[in-house]
């Protein structure tokens, strides 16, 4: 007698699949959410840190204004020839995604070959190390926190992140929500002080702004690295376009207020800055706006840094929920071992995709200073985005028929590419350490493309390890699988005894 199935209800109100159903990722991001992984994503630790690089290799107060301005803008153009991107490639996978369908799989496995070794462990670990010390400042105050307490605190901010993003996608998305209104909360406690001392007459710090001699022209690349690090993230949307409802109209209109958003406030904040603090204590800080808070609200100057560390969490929270699903494509496209595209049937996440960085962004958080990282891992990103944006430009002349709702001016994604490509050359010059070593590890994508992918008579050994010999086994009757799930689930609960069973 055949056996029969039946839906059970889960506490997440998604029942079992029966074996006829297609287990696949659902469209649960909304306008309000999209815009909520957007802002959650780009206000994270660059704005509380990033000040002090852009100001120090610019060299003076009005030029590192000038900065963020020009960055935001920078952003903002490719930002619209991401949401034109998205709108005609309804495909999860951003950046990958885009390579994938415009210059084709080799070009697409070198991209993801460095994000999955350099570029995404070096942002998470840039990220969770500010959280770490953040969350810390209020408990060691006025004396500073110890190098492993901040390094323990990265790992369960790490770990809590990851296990959210395993366990449901409806409560990774009211999470953001939530910690997006605080981020919010975060810059209105620095923006309206500091305004208020503003219109005070508290100018002394503004004069001579624009001093020549002050000025770094070889360091700029630098500062618009550090700056355009602060505003990364508006590309996350595109990560999960298949899981966006109606993506023609949620996926431009999220980015573009998105982006207003996040221009203005960075902004204001910065004149926030400068209103309290000199040059010369801002580079003189290790956490800028702690050092604001104490400046100007004395005892209550402890919420600021709380403040900050969720913003940092919501940062984490946001670009994992996003990269998990580059890794589940590639999977899907054959590109990576095929456990990687498995699903959850209850939970419906991508779980294997989410937990592939954890011992990675662990190891690489003992490697380096924040700001190594930071000029590291932007000399990858920004040359690949480069390229996907290049990829705009040549859809538009090899597929001119190809459907585009949203359809931007083609000097819009030519500034945006060429701009890209002159501050990669220029840090070659700056910076050709950190710059040398990303071109370096680049490069291995290519024999790494014939020997995992092209060539194919392969040891029977690799071929178990990619999948190519599983391709019947399917995670959701895999006992192995669900015994690493439960046994994953029990550590973070001995860690994190509040935190419920199920979401």
């Amino acid at each position: 007698m055949p056996r029969r199935t039946v839906s059970v209800p889960h506490p997440n109100g998604d029942p079992t699949p029966t074996p006829e159903e297609k287990v696949e990722l659902r469209k649960k991001v909304t306008l309000l959410r999209g815009i909520s992984i957007i802002i959650g994503t780009i206000i994270g630790a660059g704005i509380f840190i990033s000040p002090k690089g852009i100001l120090k290799n610019s060299g003076s107060v009005g030029m590192s204004l000038v900065v963020w301005i020009a960055c935001g803008i920078l952003s903002l153009f490719g930002a619209l020839s991401y949401a034109e991107l998205g709108t005609c490639i309804k495909k999860s996978g951003g950046h990958y995604t885009y390579i994938l369908e415009a210059f084709g799989p080799q070009v697409a496995f070198v991209r993801l070959w460095v994000d999955m070794i350099a570029i995404r462990p070096a942002g998470l670990a840039v990220i969770a190390l500010a959280f770490g010390r953040y969350i810390l400042e209020p408990i060691f105050m006025p004396c500073g926190v110890p190098e492993i307490a901040i390094k323990l605190a990265t790992t369960i901010g790490i770990t809590m992140v990851m296990y959210l993003n395993s366990m449901s996608v409806s409560w990774t998305a009211r999470i953001q929500i939530f910690l997006t209104f605080s981020k919010l909360l975060a810059m209105a406690i620095i923006i309206v002080p500091g305004l208020y001392q503003l219109f005070k007459g508290e100018t002394k710090n503004f004069e001579n702004a624009f001093e020549v001699n002050t000025i770094d022209l070889t360091g700029l690349p630098l500062a618009f690295y550090s700056g355009m690090y602060a505003y990364a993230g508006w590309f996350y949307l595109n990560f999960v376009t298949e899981e966006v409802e109606n993506p023609e109209r949620t996926v431009p209109l999220a980015i573009c207020i998105s982006m207003v958003i996040v221009m203005i406030c960075y902004t204001l904040t910065n004149v926030a800055y400068y209103t309290v603090m000199s040059a010369e204590e801002l580079l003189a800080s290790n956490a800028v706006a702690v050092t604001f808070a104490e400046k100007l609200m004395g005892n209550f100057s402890f919420a600021v840094p709380v403040f900050v560390a969720l913003s940092c969490f919501g940062s984490m929270n946001g670009c994992l929920f996003a990269i998990s699903r580059m890794f589940y494509v590639a999977s899907r496209e054959g590109q990576l071992p095929e456990v990687l595209s498995m699903i959850h049937i209850r939970r419906h996440t991508p779980l294997p995709a989410v937990i592939v960085l954890y011992p990675i962004t662990l190891l690489i958080l003992f490697l380096g200073d924040i700001y190594s990282l930071l000029n590291f891992m932007s000399f990858l990103r920004w040359l690949f985005i480069g390229v996907a944006v290049v990829g705009l430009i040549y859809l538009r002349y090899t597929r001119p028929d190809m459907p585009r709702p949203f359809k931007v001016p083609i000097f819009i994604p030519a500034v945006f590419s060429f701009t890209c490509f002159f501050m990669v050359f220029l840090s070659l010059y700056s910076d050709p350490i950190n710059t040398g070593i990303g071109f370096a590890i680049s490069l291995t994508g290519i024999p790494a493309y014939f020997i995992f992918i092209h060539f194919e008579r392969k040891p029977k050994w690799f071929q178990k390890l990619s999948g190519q010999r599983l391709h019947k086994c399917k995670w959701e009757t895999s006992e192995y699988a669900q015994k690493f799930l439960s046994s994953y689930t029990l550590i973070i609960h001995i860690m994190m005894p509040d935190m419920p069973s199920s979401f």
